[in-house]
């Protein structure tokens, strides 16, 4: 046996691929049909995976294709279209999300609307409940006070059969009343 360290095997080197070599395979892995036994054998032939043709579709789409490293070459119009791209897409699902929350409160909003309706009412009738019954106990209150103040005379002091008798609703006490 040697004390000399083992070596420590070399880290693989990353494959590029040139613009032409994506471009090529990415045809030809479009023009087969979705879901094809076909797609997974070229794959396989050329060592490749689902992810790369993923990716490369998205340069493609991004203008940036032709970046055969993994650094992204992209000039200055492809980076802006790029950005206003994901700004759009933001924008879009804020624009969603606004509109969906903006919907629910509209719908709130009528909810409250017609129970400030119901309330409104509900309040004009008890109004008209408390006014009528407020008449009443009036009324009521009169007539007792016109008793009390017939019942509070002496008996002498009342005369028999004038005006100033109690009416009908005074109970007890009045002299046309008394049993």
């Amino acid at each position: 046996m040697t004390d000399e360290p083992a070596e420590k095997p070399a880290r693989p080197k990353r494959r590029s691929f040139s613009a032409a070599y994506k471009a090529r395979i990415l045809a030809a892995y479009d023009a087969l049909p979705d879901g094809s036994p076909e797609r997974g054998v070229l794959l396989r032939k050329e060592k490749l995976y689902h992810s790369h043709m993923e990716h490369w579709r998205k340069q493609a789409r991004e203008g940036t294709l032709p970046a055969s490293t993994g650094k992204v070459h992209r000039s200055s119009e492809a980076q802006e279209l790029a950005r206003l791209r994901t700004e759009n897409a933001r924008l879009k699902a804020e624009a969603e999300k606004l509109s969906s929350r903006n919907e629910r409160l509209s719908g709130e909003l009528d909810k409250t609307r017609t129970a400030l309706e119901i309330a409104g009412k509900a309040f004009a009738l008890l109004q008209d409940v408390s006014g009528s019954a407020d008449s009443e106990k009036k009324q009521r209150l009169s007539r007792t006070s016109s008793c009390r103040a017939w019942k509070g005379r002496s008996a002498r002091s009342r005369p028999v059969g004038s005006w100033e008798s109690p009416g009908p609703h005074c109970t007890g006490g009045g002299i046309l009343n008394r049993s």
